[in-house]
């Protein structure tokens, strides 16, 4: 392993992670993978997942990872069909609410909300998903200001492309290469963080001349993986680019930005793609993602890792060595 990461739960295989301090301890909100016999498709059928568990630690790099069991699965949640992708937890009023990507019976995404009364869940599912919401990967900022936002949208299999405007297409649609890129959508929460409280907006990512990045710069345009942290005032939006294998991050001023395109957070790692989440504890910043190198380079049974995560004295983060290309060579 490269040195200064950890494989957190090396008994299980766990991607995609939400990280959030509450009460004073950390907690690690995970997909679960598991080998479902489905073949690897762009679709990412394969991605069969039926539950999750909650971790946490009070010591990130060398203390014991506590395992809380299972929070929720699919069996219990009235309108689901199936793939059960990555999610992520807010506190409010000493509530916790669990946010969940889940197919319906009609093999569409939506995403669904659960509500617990400890961090570690157990999650009840709310009956029906969020209305108006669509595609994966949720992601929660608590602007500590009494606003909750919502971050979502993934391409391919995540089916963001079947949208504009809110609406579904009757097809799905890609722009061009030389038009802008799909972008990730956000939306306040209600004050009882079980709805929207306004249409999704886009999230706008701009070159270093201000210009949209466009479709086809699959270098640096969004695909998956909101997270939204911020730092020194600063809201940091980060990002995955799908089928170029890195972490990005760009800077804005408000939730909604526009956010200025930054650098790359995370070089390859191997698997298809990474999924992170970026979280302060105890003074210092982590990076936690996943790879898939304990199996042998299957891009459906991923580990759950963590590494520091460091700014330069301007704000930037500096990139860290996903290690991809290496063990590639030494997986073959």
């Amino acid at each position: 392993m490269e040195k200064g990461m950890r494989y957190l739960v090396p008994g299980d295989y766990m991607a995609d992670p939400a990280v959030h301090v509450f009460n004073n301890r950390l907690y690690i909100y995970p997909s679960h993978d598991r080998e479902s016999g489905i073949a690897e498709n762009d679709n990412g059928d394969h991605f069969d997942m039926k539950d999750y568990h909650v971790f946490s630690t009070d010591d990130v790099m060398h203390g014991e990872i506590t395992d809380h069991g299972v929070a929720l699965d699919t069996k219990d949640i009235p309108w689901a069909g199936r793939q059960l992708w990555d999610c992520d937890v807010a506190c409010k009023d000493g509530k916790y609410y669990l946010y969940f990507p889940l197919k319906d019976k009609t093999d569409i995404f939506r995403i669904g909300v659960a509500v617990g009364d400890s961090p570690e869940g157990p999650f009840i599912p709310q009956p029906d998903p969020i209305k108006g919401s669509y595609s994966i990967d949720p992601a929660i900022l608590n602007d500590e200001d009494g606003n909750y936002y919502l971050y979502f949208g993934g391409l391919w299999g995540g089916q963001l492309q079947r949208y504009r405007n809110n609406k579904a297409l009757e097809c799905a649609a890609f722009p061009k290469d030389n038009e802008p890129a799909i972008p990730s959508r956000v939306a306040k929460l209600s004050p009882d963080m079980l709805e929207f409280a306004e249409e999704p907006r886009p999230v706008i990512i701009l070159d270093e001349n201000g210009k949209i990045i466009n479709s086809g710069d699959n270098q640096r345009r969004f695909f998956e993986a909101s997270w939204m942290h911020k730092y020194k005032g600063k809201y940091y939006f980060s990002y995955s680019t799908g089928d170029t294998h890195r972490l990005c991050y760009a800077i804005g001023d408000n939730p909604y930005g526009p956010f200025t395109y930054q650098g790359v957070i995370l070089t390859p790692v191997v698997g298809w793609t990474t999924h992170h989440a970026i979280a302060e504890y105890k003074g210092k910043w982590y990076l936690f993602h996943h790879d898939s190198a304990p199996s042998g380079g299957k891009t459906w049974l991923r580990s759950l890792k963590v590494c520091e995560l460091k700014y330069d004295a301007d704000g930037h983060i500096i990139t860290i060595d996903g290690g991809g290309e290496l063990k590639k060579l030494l997986i073959s």
